[in-house]
């Protein structure tokens, strides 16, 4: 914890890469799929890992970040790895860390990050597990991703949207061709919907590795998909054939099609980009999950847990729940980082929430709760904004607003929903027993 954060790093793999080297690569010892994108990448990551196990793999998850322990971060078969297995690695793994540091030190550069730190770890945990397939997602764009060492079978893009500015550019086109940096020599990439600027340079860059690539819209579809009871029913079509009646026990659109790239990323992975067979693909989606994404963690009234941390993350959860939710009246607790569009996502949310209650994470970089309230009152009005600092006090406002206006009594049709970042939902889940 003493290293640079996620936030504060620089840009290259060459640290990470020296560590491996000395650790006798073992990010080499199974094969993988590799996931980015803006949104989607730990739902699709999960998915995968669902239908992998079905075929009776091992498989080892490495996404970012964590809801409730760090351990989450470093799963090996479905399970976050234990604190003294977690512990004995990062001890196993700090000689040649510090052998890299002092290097690079020297050399007027910094040590490793936390998170350069964590991919060792993931890659060196995996193979003494040992595992047979890795599941990764990129902590943040790809092309100089510490994540992106691993020479993977699979490449998953998620929908890209305009997040990270800070650091991947202010274009689409160029959070793009850092997010296309995943796609390997040879190997096949897996595409979801996006616009035409995000579109044009993970094709260029599928064409000079030659990938073979498959396009959401051209070669797969959700097929389609009905609301059901805890979830939805999908038919899914894939360059292999067509799934149908499957049931994935997630809500909204996005997630059937975070389903539709984890399916055809392992149709190519277990059969050589063949069709699976019906009853794992059943079983393994049926058995799917995604924490602090959409979740519910309380009834009577009923309070949603959502991640969603930029517009087009607020905009998937918005349709989500218009779709699989009937609110009559539904209050917002919401807290957003310092670096994210606050307004963009505040004016999402609105037209779905009868009230907001401002209030912050324990984030040092999340927006101060009173600063954020400013920009919520310009979009929702002063009368329809509260403000409480302290995340267990803004849940018992909104839960108190929620029971107000419930006229059965039952927590029918009233609700409370938390959102605006993924460290808000994790303080939220565990506040709420879900931790």
């Amino acid at each position: 914890m003493g290293r640079n954060p996620e936030h504060d790093f620089e840009p290259t793999l060459g640290r990470v890469v020296k560590v491996l080297d000395l650790l006798g690569n073992p990010q080499n010892a199974y094969r993988s799929v590799h996931i980015t994108g803006t949104n989607g990448k730990t739902s699709t990551a999960r998915m995968v890992e669902s239908l992998v196990s079905e075929y009776g793999l091992r498989t080892g998850r490495f996404t970012s970040p964590h809801l409730t322990s760090v351990t989450e971060r470093i799963a090996i078969d479905g399970e976050p790895i234990s604190v003294g297995r977690f512990n004995e690695t990062y001890e196993d793994v700090l000689p040649y860390i510090l052998m890299v540091d002092q290097e690079s030190e020297a050399a007027g550069e910094p040590r490793l990050s936390f998170f350069e730190v964590l991919t060792v770890m993931a890659y060196a945990a995996f193979a003494d597990a040992p595992i047979d397939v890795a599941i990764v997602e990129v902590g943040m764009g790809g092309l100089w991703d510490s994540t992106n060492v691993i020479d993977s079978d699979v490449q998953i893009i998620a929908p890209i949207s305009l997040d990270h500015t800070k650091w991947l550019g202010d274009t689409l086109r160029e959070i793009a061709e850092n997010k296309a940096g995943i796609i390997k020599d040879g190997k096949t990439v897996v595409v979801s919907e996006q616009s035409d600027s995000a579109l044009e340079p993970i094709v260029d860059a599928a064409a000079e590795h030659g990938s073979h690539l498959i396009l959401e819209g051209r070669d797969m579809h959700v097929a389609s998909r009905i609301p059901a009871v805890g979830g939805q029913m999908l038919t899914l079509t894939t360059p292999a054939g067509t799934y149908q009646d499957i049931f994935l026990p997630l809500f909204g659109e996005h997630q059937a099609h975070n389903a539709l790239l984890a399916l055809v990323a392992v149709e190519t992975l277990i059969a050589g980009g063949g069709v699976l067979e019906g009853p794992i693909v059943e079983a393994g989606f049926g058995s799917a999950t995604s924490p602090g994404r959409l979740e519910i963690v309380r009834r009577s009234p009923a309070i949603l847990v959502d991640a969603a941390h930029n517009p087009a993350g607020a905009e998937v959860l918005v349709k989500a729940l218009d779709e699989s939710f009937d609110f009559e009246r539904l209050i917002g607790v919401v807290g957003i980082l310092a670096d994210k569009d606050a307004e963009g996502v505040l004016s999402v949310l609105e037209p779905v929430l009868a009230e907001v209650v401002i209030t912050q994470s324990s984030s040092v970089r999340s927006y101060d709760a009173e600063d954020l309230a400013e920009i919520a009152r310009d979009v929702f009005g002063e009368e329809r904004v509260h403000v409480e600092e302290r995340l267990d006090e803004a849940i018992d406002v909104a839960a108190a607003r929620a029971e107000y206006y419930d006229t059965t009594g039952v927590g029918s049709g009233t609700g409370v929903l938390i959102a605006g970042s993924v460290i808000l939902a994790a303080e939220a889940r565990i506040l709420l027993g879900h931790g």
